[in-house]
């Protein structure tokens, strides 16, 4: 006479064994039409399988993010699928898909801009300068590329006036105010003689990037940096070339390569002496700032990567030469 354990937790129906649905219950599509006719015939309706193998989890921060486009998206949604050490180049990725180099560029600084993305430079051993990319599925508020602040103005001090010092009575009992040494301040409150230092005027505003991604504020950096190479009087100071890097990134956004940024900058410069290299540069930036590119427009000719024979730096072109920079 067999005893049966009622403790023993039931066993799952072996592999071999077909899994059956009970006669006459309803089945997957007419559970789905029933879903339908709940939701009154509009909006998406979902038939969802529950993947176990080859899969990627993405957060709906990424999948539904209110300023990132549909391309930005879907671009993220790929590189975070992909295996670490995988190539995300804008070559690679523009042969993979058929956007286009200057889709996928605008895809990834938006990425970068709001911190899913996070690209350095660095040299390797054998001497050439690398991309390193970190892919962020969650990033931090504080990742974010944000324009920096410029910082504040000192306050000037305010000038003494004449009338300032005869409505003021002096205290006998105090002492008299001392001056530096080697300073002779007059009534004036400027310096020797009574004069003040001109201040230099601000430059001209410069156009902003809509997304100041770092990677595109490096590449700007670097071609107004090489502006003296081309003519020694294009020589600026650090906070003036803060001042126009902006401006570049906004070129560069529009679809413009470094060589035609570069172009525009030091064509048909004057031959006079330049008093304000920065100034002439910042209105350049604005005054032949060219326009938006349109989107979906047929991708542009991609021809391949050539060395300079007078500088030795790469450049596109469909034969071999001189790089603009050099080309008279």
């Amino acid at each position: 006479m067999g005893t049966t354990d009622s403790t023993a937790r039931p066993h799952a129906p072996s592999g071999g064994a077909a899994k059956t649905r009970p006669a006459g219950g309803p089945s997957r599509k007419s559970r789905t039409a029933r879903r339908a006719g709940r939701g009154g015939g509009g909006g998406v309706i979902h038939d969802n399988i529950r993947h176990t193998t080859r899969f990627t989890v993405i957060g709906n921060d990424l999948a539904q993010h209110p300023d990132l486009s549909l391309v930005a998206i879907g671009l993220a949604t790929h590189i975070q699928s992909l295996p670490s050490g995988a190539k995300v180049d804008i070559v690679t990725l523009a042969e993979r898909f058929p956007e286009g180099r200057k889709c996928i560029s605008r895809a990834l600084n938006e990425l970068e801009a709001h911190g899913y993305l996070r690209r350095t430079t660095s040299r390797n051993p054998s001497g050439h300068i690398i991309t390193i990319t970190v892919s962020c599925n969650h990033p931090e508020p504080s990742r974010a590329a944000a324009p920096a602040a410029p910082a504040p103005l000192p306050t000037p001090l305010p000038e003494a006036t004449p009338e300032a010092d005869s409505a003021a009575p002096e205290d006998p009992s105090l002492p008299a105010p001392s001056s530096p040494p080697g300073r002779t301040v007059g009534k004036t409150g400027g310096r020797t003689g009574g004069k003040t230092a001109p201040r230099r005027p601000a430059l001209p505003a410069v156009p902003q990037p809509l997304y100041p991604a770092p990677g595109l504020l490096e590449v700007a950096f670097t071609v107004v940096a090489g502006l003296r190479r081309h003519d020694n009087r294009l020589l600026v100071s650090t906070a003036e070339a803060e001042h126009l890097v902006p401006g570049v990134a906004a070129w560069l956004e529009r679809d413009c390569t470094p060589e035609d940024v570069f172009h525009a900058l030091t064509r048909r410069l004057p031959d006079t002496p330049l008093h304000r290299p920065a100034a002439l540069l910042a209105h350049r930036l604005t005054d032949g700032l060219p326009p938006l590119p349109a989107l979906g427009g047929p991708p542009a000719a991609r021809h391949p990567l050539q060395n300079c024979d007078t500088c030795d730096r790469a450049y596109r072109a469909p034969e071999p030469g001189t790089c603009p920079a050099c080309t008279p």
